[in-house]
């Protein structure tokens, strides 16, 4: 099993930094193999290029970013797929936004025949875990803001890919939260990520 664990914060030290240590370590120690990113600590290079803004093409679009072509190659490969990242706003932040977009392209993680037809999923993953921090109530994010990172990962991106199973977990609320409470997340980080292997 290879799993791909991809982390978007920026401030060392941060608990989505806890998080992101707690699940490599899980995985590793059953076994699996795992590829680890941290995007802000390696500088992926979110800006996507105007030559890889096609979605119909057979082939992706290649800027010649050795980088992005060396996540392009590694992604194809993983079984399943982690992502740990804050709810910025209701969105993931731009580092792995911009991941997704230069990463998830069509030769790659889909192929679309045209623009306005169904894709095809090429990742080998079928199985997500989306693990969030945040700092807005479940009720608040659930009445005022529609839980937009549910849409984002379940609805749109996971499943145009080809990932049948996205499971997703909010750690809430992060600021001032004490340390017995930050050790249980991570314990349920660890079990989510265990579940995955099962």
């Amino acid at each position: 099993m290879r799993a791909g664990v991809y982390l978007a914060h920026p401030r060392a030290g941060s608990f989505n930094h806890a998080v992101f240590d707690a699940v490599v370590g899980e995985l590793r120690g059953r076994g699996c193999e795992v590829v680890a990113h941290d995007l802000c600590a390696e500088g992926f290079p979110p800006v996507l290029s105007a030559r890889e803004t096609g979605t119909v093409e057979t082939g992706a679009a290649d800027d010649g970013d050795e980088q992005v072509a060396l996540h392009r190659a590694e992604v194809a490969t993983l079984d399943v797929l982690v992502l740990v990242h804050p709810n910025w706003w209701g969105m993931p932040p731009a580092v792995l936004a911009g991941w997704v977009q230069r990463v998830f392209v069509p030769g790659v993680a889909y192929k679309l025949g045209t623009a306005e037809g169904e894709p095809d999923g090429m990742l080998r993953a079928r199985r997500a875990l989306v693990l969030n921090t945040s700092d807005t109530p479940a009720e608040r994010e659930d009445a005022v803001f529609g839980d937009p990172l549910e849409r984002i990962w379940a609805a749109c991106v996971l499943p145009y890919v080809g990932v049948e199973d996205v499971r997703r977990v909010v750690f809430r609320t992060v600021t001032g939260s004490d340390d017995a409470t930050r050790e249980a997340w991570l314990g349920e980080a660890r079990r989510h990520a265990a579940a995955l292997l099962e």
